[in-house]
């Protein structure tokens, strides 16, 4: 098979995040040469606890001209400025991973550098005093105008985020048909789906498949076979627990919390009216009551649902587009929620997808070119979360154990090395984390450096001083100008 027909009829299998999101960027971008149909099922609920995102979620935003105040009070959202990292290096350490440029960089050197240099003369100021995103969410404090920059993205709730997108969607020209699929219809010669069969007998025809169906990936895997690669040796939690809790107080960090226990680690993700809870762990070293009382044990405020517990298996299906069919979500594959990119693997699936678009007929070429641009880009995400549990200090458990002991890719252990003894970090192609993320995780992770660039001992020690202290003083007086950010929430998009 070279090239196959104009694509006319896209169908979208599954809603929730992934479905809706694929439709409305079809619909908004290129709608008007396609038809669009999804079809999902009432009674099949949606994973729907993806509540965090990272900032290239507004880019998408943007794109499809998506209001934020209207998102932002439709999913009850508030703003996120990083990821407070707590137990993770060592029991009672705790950084945090921001969305900021830390300091000031040069050609030759990033910032890190200079702050290591001064480290060496003795100013002992930790790295994240001179990141402003950094330094707001540490005051709970939060806005955004022209004079003032800022980089966030959102915590929301996944749900009412796929009714939004519906929302958006429908008037645009999307079919929505209810229904469970019964039968997935191949074409005899080329394998290629031709046609889904509903509970109720209707035949949903299309030139073009988009599989949303979560793990099962009914048509990626069930009716094409793709084959998955397991990850579970690099990213051994396979279960989480959910559950969403009543807010204690009006204060909402800009932050989501990830704070590690004996066997995994815990998230807080709050939002304007509620907290999102939930435990990840490896079912290896504690079995679901046990996760469950631990969860419970370490919430804040009332329960207001039951805990659902989720089971997964780390990977990636090897192919994210096969044939006549694509998969988003957690049907292309899953790296676990530590560092939120659920949400972005879809939303760059779909960019990726759309600019390789087969209105003309599929081809071989766009194939390769989609899944090795998605297998660069998944792979480096996986790094960067095997990073997290790799370097620790922590050995209080089989689990930590385990993982400060286990082999993980040459990719992510050139990394580490590099840093370590260079105090250098180069990223790849694929890389959604900038240099940045990477130091600020690794320095979080307890590596020091051996060495540093001498470009940062160009300066004399009084000109670095003043350099370092400089950007210290001016963030101190940025965020100290904020309002407290549930402040500026009730304003901006109260929900």
């Amino acid at each position: 098979m070279t090239k196959t027909n104009a694509v006319k009829n896209v169908v979208i299998t599954g809603g929730g995040t992934a479905g809706w999101m694929a439709a409305a960027a079809l619909a908004k971008l290129v709608g008007n040469n396609i038809n669009i149909t999804l079809v999902e099922s009432d009674d099949i609920g949606t994973v729907g606890v993806g509540e965090a995102t990272i900032p290239p979620i507004r880019t998408f935003h943007k794109l499809l001209g998506i209001n934020e105040q209207a998102f932002m009070k439709a999913t009850q959202a508030s703003f996120k400025l990083g990821i407070s990292f707590e137990n993770w290096g060592d029991e009672n350490t705790h950084y945090i991973h921001s969305f900021g440029a830390t300091g000031k960089e040069c050609w030759a050197g990033e910032f890190h550098h200079f702050w290591l240099q001064g480290k060496a003369l003795g100013i002992n100021n930790p790295f994240g005093d001179y990141c402003y995103e950094l330094q707001a969410a540490k005051a709970g404090k939060f806005a955004f105008n022209q004079q003032n920059p800022i980089n966030y993205a959102y915590h929301m709730d996944a749900t009412r985020y796929a009714q939004f997108l519906r929302e958006f969607s429908e008037p645009l020209g999307v079919t929505r048909i209810e229904g469970k699929i019964q039968k997935v219809v191949k074409k005899p010669k080329t394998g290629h789906i031709e046609s889904l069969i509903l509970n109720n007998g209707e035949h949903i025809n299309g030139d073009f498949f988009i599989d949303c169906t979560g793990f099962r990936g009914l048509l990626i895997e069930q009716a094409l076979h793709t084959g998955y690669e397991d990850w579970s040796h690099l990213l051994p939690c396979n279960s989480a627990i959910a559950v969403q809790t009543k807010s204690t107080s009006d204060t909402v960090l800009p932050l989501t919390r990830s704070i590690a226990h004996k066997s995994g680690w815990q998230w807080r993700i709050p939002l304007q009216n509620r907290v999102g809870n939930g435990l990840v762990y490896c079912s290896q070293y504690m079995d679901d009551e046990q996760a469950k009382a631990l969860l419970l044990n370490n919430i804040e405020g009332e329960p207001l649902t039951e805990p659902r517990i989720i089971k997964f298996k780390t990977g990636r299906r090897l192919k994210g587009w096969n044939k006549n069919c694509l998969a988003l979500g957690l049907a292309s594959g899953f790296v676990e929620p530590l560092e939120s990119t659920s949400i972005h693997l879809i939303m760059s699936g779909i960019i990726r997808f759309m600019r390789l678009f087969p209105f003309n007929g599929i081809t071989n070429h766009a194939i390769d070119e989609y899944n090795k641009q998605l297998k660069s880009e998944i792979e480096n995400i996986r790094d960067f979360i095997v990073l997290h549990y790799k370097v620790t200090n922590r050995d209080d458990s089989e689990f930590w154990q385990h993982c400060s002991a286990m082999e993980v890719p040459k990719t992510l252990q050139h990394k580490i090395d590099l840093f370590k003894q260079t105090g250098r970090v180069f990223l790849d192609d694929g890389d959604i984390f900038r240099v940045d993320s990477w130091v600020q995780v690794m320095l979080g992770q307890g590596i020091e450096p051996n060495q540093h660039h001498l470009i940062a001992s160009m300066m004399s020690d009084e000109e670095l001083t003043r350099f370092l202290h400089g950007i210290k003083q001016q963030i101190e007086q940025r965020v100290s100008q904020l309002p407290p950010h549930h402040e500026f929430l009730k304003q901006y998009c109260p929900a």
